[in-house]
């Protein structure tokens, strides 16, 4: 094992350099004319994450504008079917947008349910029962 100048530690294997990295100490190949090293790692941890935008931008229209025959956003922008249709800017009023209707569960169909899986159980029990006893030797006549 040699020691290098400046204290970090490096060994030749079959012709090939490597060095302690001045992080964690592991090892990593180098070239001959190398004095210390950081791993790919150690560097790594050192930046800061890259800044991303968001994917996904909201326009201010509603779910399905595009679909409609004839919708007017409130900056007067005019589209016929999706399309915008720039000669009409500005001449029609902004369509009125209705919030979708939300759909009540009914407390009926979830309790029918529960009643349904309820019966089922006890008929099982019942016919279980019944068999026990059979084997037990209490025969109904």
């Amino acid at each position: 094992m040699v020691v290098s100048k400046d204290w970090y530690i490096s060994f030749k294997e079959e012709g090939i350099k490597y060095m302690q990295c001045k992080s964690c100490y592991d090892y990593v190949q180098v070239s001959e004319d190398a004095v210390s090293v950081v791993c790919s790692m150690c560097n790594a941890a050192t930046l800061p994450w890259p800044k991303t935008a968001p994917n996904y931008q909201s326009t201010g229209r509603p779910a399905g504008w595009h679909w409609m025959t004839e919708f007017v956003d409130k900056n007067g922008n005019v589209f016929y079917k999706g399309v915008e249709q720039p000669k009409l800017k500005g001449t029609l009023k902004p369509t009125k947008v209705k919030p979708p209707k939300k759909k009540k569960k009914k407390k009926t169909d979830n309790f029918a349910k529960l009643a349904n899986t309820h019966k089922e159980k006890q008929k099982l029990k019942r016919a279980l029962n019944k068999q026990k006893d059979f084997l037990n030797g209490k025969v109904i006549k």
